[in-house]
């Protein structure tokens, strides 16, 4: 995660993909060993994941749009400036809510393999699978919400 000259890096998505991998078969297996015991999921649960995701994309327009220099429009009011802890903060969120999210995806699709299988044959793996397909869905863009936070507080290039 850090850069040759000891930099912190760009999030990679072998790393996104690395912890969906280990956190999708965590899942599968503590599904398998304990589905009867687990109580209903709210259909809607996935959404949260979703909620952060849209909030860091937001916050990210706005980082974005301080940091990078305004257009040459005459008349344009001055930006406030990004103070460089503020937006090295707003970095290691966005890295730790990109991992986070990969795990939440990894964990819902090891639900999803688990009931997908059965999908036809119970209601509850039917009405679980829904509620999976959810739950990734939320946590793809609670993923893409964080990369476009860390991916806006980039300088620019001096030209």
């Amino acid at each position: 995660m850090t850069t040759d000259d000891g930099r912190l890096g760009l999030t990679r998505w072998r790393d996104i993909a690395v912890v969906c991998l280990i956190a999708g078969v965590a899942g599968y297996l503590l599904v398998r060993v304990s589905y009867s015991r687990i109580p209903p999921v709210p259909r809607l649960a996935g959404l949260l994941a979703a909620l952060l995701g849209i909030g860091e994309a937001v916050v990210g327009f706005g980082l974005r749009r301080r940091i990078r220099p305004p257009a040459q429009t005459a008349g344009a009011p001055a930006r406030r400036p990004v103070d460089a802890l503020t937006a090295a903060r707003a970095v290691m969120v966005a890295k730790a809510t990109a991992l986070a999210g990969a795990a939440l995806g990894g964990l819902w699709l090891g639900l999803l393999g688990y009931v997908l299988p059965s999908w036809s044959e119970f209601a509850a793996a039917q009405s679980d699978g829904i509620t999976g397909f959810i739950g990734v869905a939320g946590a793809v863009v609670m993923v893409a919400g964080a990369l476009f936070l860390e991916r806006s507080c980039l300088v620019p290039e001096d030209k």
